[in-house]
């Protein structure tokens, strides 16, 4: 009889249910976390890699050991010959080589390829974010980390504070997508309108602190999640609707804040120092794939057009001591890095920093948005942007990484 056929993606239930891999898991890792460590090792098997590399953020960075154990161990004592339950065997037992990126990683734009090619690595592992930027090489696997929470007290929180027929928006970062569908099902059966709504290339309900969707009505904003960051990107894209955070950690729900008028005005400030300003800095940020080429020569090309006078600067991270260096030769600078380094933190730099959509208007390439009583656009990575100024518009999205077919393990 033939050996029983294995499709690639399928992780086999013999892996599955490996009971040493499994206590190891349990014995090193939260329960509530999920690392996918059975896919992790089945996509190096499948793949045949010998040398891979963790990449994380830094709220996950104290995982990065005990994942390398446990796939060192795996490769080491614990692998089978024949757990994908065919007639084949397993690659050689070569110990894995496993590397930690230590680098910051603030989200998928941070996707570190370049340094993961250098290293000679066969397989990238990046946590806690959704595939944004499409990659060539290596091969890159995207773990979300979905995070379990107590969702009948997040449910029941959002019963207690809102009438029953209202209408509600859930968003969150990619670690609670899963429990978002989960509640909006919860939150209907008792009567609820729940919408979950979604910013293509993201996933329904997830942002990001650049990009989130434009709702076009609502009750209330509610987002999942700890901290402030991603939020803001949601109540700065629509800030016509109440805003509420849920922290699946403390259990809080509160009404959340944002000075929009603050904003808008220190925004168009530094607008309006680039309409006048001859001599700029535009910065190409190469921290992993943050820096978008395609944004910055569309921004070239105008201050060529212009006849403005300009440098290009290539920064890892954005620092006011770095920038005020050059402070005799830029009026203005243009940062094509993270928009929310721009509105966050723009008054703690010496000369005016903009996003790429200030540049935008500044240089005559779009108008304010204040002119059509629109929102400022947090739609950096969408499909749908406003713009060229932006790395997925149709002018500059990059060409999708050609599908590798990923082979059976070795016989």
């Amino acid at each position: 009889m033939p050996p029983k056929r294995v499709l690639p993606f399928r992780i086999p239930d013999a892996l599955l249910n490996n009971s040493s891999l499994n206590e190891t898991i349990r014995s090193l890792l939260p329960d509530n976390y999920n690392f996918e460590i059975h896919k992790t090792i089945w996509r190096i098997r499948c793949l045949h890699a010998r040398k891979i590399a963790l990449q994380m953020p830094e709220g996950l960075l104290m995982f990065a050991v005990p994942i390398a154990q446990i796939l060192r161990r795996y490769f080491t004592v614990m692998e089978p010959q024949n757990d994908d339950q065919t007639n084949e065997s397993t690659e050689s037992s070569d110990e894995l080589d496993v590397t930690i990126m230590g680098d910051v990683t603030y989200g998928a734009c941070c996707v570190d390829d370049y340094t993961a090619n250098a290293l000679g690595i066969d397989l990238l592992i990046h946590y806690g974010h959704s595939c944004l930027v499409p990659i060539e090489s290596p091969h890159v696997l995207y773990v979300f980390v979905d995070i379990g929470i107590d969702l009948a007290h997040f449910v029941d929180s959002l019963k207690a504070n809102f009438p029953v027929d209202s209408h509600l928006t859930l968003v969150s970062t990619i670690q609670f997508v899963t429990s978002l569908q989960a509640a909006k099902r919860a939150l209907e059966e008792t009567g609820f309108k729940v919408t979950i709504p979604q910013s293509t290339p993201l996933s329904p309900g997830e942002i990001l602190g650049c990009t989130s969707p434009k709702i076009v009505s609502t009750d209330a904003l509610i987002y999942l999640g700890d901290g402030r960051f991603h939020l803001e990107s949601a109540m700065i894209a629509n800030p016509l609707f109440p805003a509420y955070r849920y922290d699946p950690y403390d259990k809080s729900l509160t009404r959340e804040y944002y000075d929009h008028r603050l904003m808008r005005a220190r925004r168009k400030a530094a607008v309006d120092a680039g309409r006048v300003a001859k001599n700029f800095g535009l910065i190409l940020g190469s921290l992993g794939r943050q820096g978008s080429p395609a944004v910055v020569r569309q921004l070239q090309a105008r201050l060529k057009q212009l006849e403005k006078s300009y440098i290009v600067l290539l920064l890892s991270e954005i620092f006011p001591a770095k920038l005020a260096l050059f402070d005799e030769q830029v009026d203005v600078w243009i940062q094509v890095a993270c928009p929310r380094l721009s509105i966050d933190w723009g008054t703690e730099f010496s000369k005016p920093i903009l996003t790429p959509y200030e540049a935008a208007v500044a240089l005559d390439l779009s108008e304010w948005h204040a002119k059509s009583n629109a929102p400022y656009p947090m739609d950096y990575y969408a499909y749908d942007s406003s713009g060229i100024w932006t790395p997925n518009h149709i002018a500059n999205r990059p060409t999708a990484a050609p599908r590798s077919t990923i082979p059976r393990p070795a016989s």
